[in-house]
């Protein structure tokens, strides 16, 4: 490759969620995916596996601190020194250079980590490894000054420039209460409890099953839709981790489909990881189809109360309270599966003249715990 990779405007469409079996793609490396999804991904403006076919091309080399799209749509790489940063230029992407190397600021969020579940970490939001600045953000509430949460911002502030404290607005929570066979469709707890589907997959053995959030899952024996049982959950994994399954029973139809909530379905193609910078639209039972970017990757989110999960990313698509468990995705590809966001007032941020602040748990993730593979559209 030579020149800058560039990637277009926006998405416009929306995303239909789809269950059932997976394909060779949904277990396949970074190089496998971008074959086999090559000519899906042409379709688009934003190829979303692009950056993830360069990271692996790089992925050995220490220098590497992560990757995003900028506001020019320039593919950047943010290195820790210049022989990378040569290595980056040659293979087209533009090099970003930062002070820390990725073992240094994950290190630092080890240890945050390591605080937030032996003891706590107060009102602190989240925290994850930013490229863009080359520092581990700590997001904090506004008006947050208890002792519990001083204590946690002090052990972080004892990094010095490792870490940048950024004061944000809103109650960050998760986003269950209402549930789907196509994603985004509500789906019901039997306990008047709802969330949004995720996906349709089939297990390596062929049982079928969809993909939601873990939160909606957990505690929860059996789902259904407009009344009629879908199936008993299969499994659930919160906190830690925000994903469950659960069977479905013969009869409903399993579509690799995601609901586009009167922009129209898309199709499942295959699934991606997420880059930072990269447009994600989201399908959920409460606001419909939303758009935004991806903010940040590994984040760890605290939930309160001892809920931690770690591993999900940050979007900028607005998510409220019953899109729990809906599908994320960047064209034809699945991103992941809503978990929370902050809200004012019930609200996404943006009602209130701010940016959305979101959470997702990646796709491949789920799909490795689970066993399982995406139905994708035929």
């Amino acid at each position: 490759m030579s020149g800058r990779f560039r990637v277009g405007a926006a998405l416009a469409g929306v995303v239909v969620l789809t269950a059932g079996g997976l394909v060779a793609a949904n277990w396949a490396t970074a190089e496998t995916r971008t074959k086999t999804g090559a000519q899906a991904a042409a379709k688009t403006t934003e190829d979303p596996l692009l950056a993830e076919t360069l990271e692996a091309q790089l992925r050995s080399d220490a220098g590497v601190v992560g990757s995003y799209y900028d506001d020019a749509g320039e593919l950047i790489v943010a290195v820790s020194d210049l022989s990378t940063a040569a290595l980056v230029r040659q293979i087209g992407a533009i090099p970003h250079l930062v002070k820390y190397t990725a073992d240094q600021l994950n290190a630092v969020q080890g240890e945050l980590n390591r605080l937030a579940t032996t003891s706590s970490a107060g009102k602190v939001r989240s925290w994850y490894v930013d490229p863009v600045s080359g520092t581990v953000v700590v997001s904090v509430p506004e008006k947050a000054r208890d002792s519990i949460t001083q204590r946690f911002l002090s052990r972080a502030q004892a990094k010095g420039d490792r870490v940048t404290i950024r004061r944000v607005a809103g109650a960050i929570r998760l986003t269950a209460d209402d549930f789907g066979l196509r994603g985004g469709v509500q789906v019901d707890k039997n306990t008047g409890y709802v969330c949004s589907l995720g996906f349709n997959a089939r297990t390596r053995k062929g049982n079928r099953i969809f993909l939601t959030a873990g939160h909606c899952t957990s505690g929860k024996p059996s789902f259904s839709r407009n009344g009629y049982v879908l199936g008993n959950t299969y499994t659930s994994s919160f906190p830690g981790n925000d994903f469950g399954s659960v069977g479905v029973i013969e009869g409903w139809d399993q579509q690799g489909y995601v609901e586009g909530w009167g922009n129209g379905n898309v199709a499942v193609k295959g699934i991606a990881d997420a880059t930072v910078g990269s447009t994600l639209c989201k399908s959920g039972k409460s606001t419909g189809w939303t758009c935004g970017r991806i903010v940040a990757r590994n984040v760890t989110v605290n939930y309160g109360n001892n809920r931690v999960v770690r591993g999900l990313f940050q979007h900028t698509a607005c998510v409220e309270t019953g899109d729990s468990g809906g599908a994320n995705m960047t064209g034809g590809y699945a991103q992941g599966i809503t978990s929370g966001a902050a809200l004012i007032d019930g609200q996404c941020l943006e009602k209130h003249g701010r940016t959305n602040e979101s959470y997702s748990q990646p796709i491949a993730e789920v799909l490795q715990a689970t066993k399982s593979r995406l139905i994708l559209a035929n």
